[in-house]
């Protein structure tokens, strides 16, 4: 599988940067290869996590050198006990007793972020063997979200053709409400700027500027003015542009948006699409990346204090290698 041109900007953004990323699925070959990649085009540092000896074997067998490399067994870790005993702090208003952290960080995922949280870390990208829910419980523990109340979403960068789309909120999120909707478009326009998309931001709906009724249009129409008025108050000067509702053809093709929202500042050149829900952001996702054959990647999450990004069980080395690039410019932003 080959690199898109952005993918590739990405990288080589990457490489500037250097810093260092846990990857705690050390157990699954595409990670392991992965790592190689990365440790062997010198995109960023990386730390493995699981059982040292088995990781060292498989590396030894394919001809590939740990020189570069870190890797930690969570279960035998000379700070595990330190790593518990903060996790203890951090959630003993939660109930939890002494013995219930210890068992907690000697788990992968709580291990890699115990690690980012004491400062060893910059990034984290699991998922190739875990689920969502796996990787997204402990960053939202340990990583927690970036303001106290904020919504912690997700969106994936989708390559088509010769450009690049941010679709938000393609995994977390189920039925947003419209503050949810508002900072989600306005934190899709920042992690957009973090990879040069330009930030024009449209929330999506079956309806163009109140040609639908209802509820549905209603709560996208509310979020629009709340995520202007957010842009108004923390982003005065960044450029980000946000307008809706509107439905996908106003929001991305020109010709369009001249006969159903003429007075759209997008112009129909939206590159930040906020879908109302769940059910419309993945499916659209999928149906872009199947019938228009575009990259897809992610899930990328927003809103938490340092990156952690989820990879789909199906993902190919090229999709870690990649989300561990983006992952590095998300931490330098």
């Amino acid at each position: 599988m080959g690199r898109s041109i952005f993918i590739q900007q990405i990288i080589d953004a990457a490489k500037l940067k250097q810093r260092n990323i846990v990857l705690p699925e050390g157990s699954d070959e595409r990670v392991l290869e992965a790592a190689n990649t990365i440790n062997q085009e010198d995109i960023t540092s990386v730390t493995l996590l699981g059982d040292v000896q088995k990781i060292t074997e498989a590396f030894a067998s394919k001809g590939w050198t740990l020189d570069g490399i870190t890797v930690i067994n969570p279960e035998t870790s000379e700070k595990l006990q330190d790593y518990a005993d903060a996790f203890y702090e951090l959630r003993k208003a939660k109930g939890i007793i002494p013995e219930q952290a210890l068992d907690a960080v000697k788990q992968v995922n709580y291990y890699g972020m115990m690690m980012m949280h004491a400062g060893e870390a910059d990034g984290l990208v699991s998922g190739a063997a875990h689920s969502t829910a796996d990787t997204v419980r402990p960053a939202l523990q340990i990583i927690k979200s970036a303001k106290k109340g904020a919504t912690v979403s997700s969106f994936f960068i989708m390559d088509v053709n010769d450009k690049t789309f941010i679709f938000s909120d393609c995994a977390l999120v189920v039925d947003p409400t419209a503050e949810q909707l508002a900072d989600i478009a306005v934190d899709s326009a920042v992690s957009a700027m973090a990879y040069d998309i330009p930030p024009k931001v449209a929330l999506l709906s079956f309806s163009s500027y109140g040609s639908g009724k209802g509820e549905l249009v209603e709560k996208v129409s509310t979020a629009v003015e709340l995520a202007k008025a957010k842009v108004a108050a923390e982003y005065a000067d960044s450029g980000i542009i946000i307008d809706g509702e509107l439905q996908a053809d106003s929001a991305i093709v020109p010709g369009v948006a001249q006969k159903k929202a003429p007075d759209s500042p997008l112009g129909g050149e939206a590159r930040v699409l906020i879908f109302p829900d769940l059910n419309a952001a993945n499916i659209g996702y999928k149906l872009v990346q199947r019938l228009a054959n575009a990259g897809a990647y992610g899930p990328v999450l927003q809103g938490l204090n340092k990156p952690v990004n989820d990879l789909s069980r199906g993902c190919y080395v090229e999709d870690i290698v990649g989300t561990v690039a983006l992952t590095v410019l998300q931490a330098d932003k």
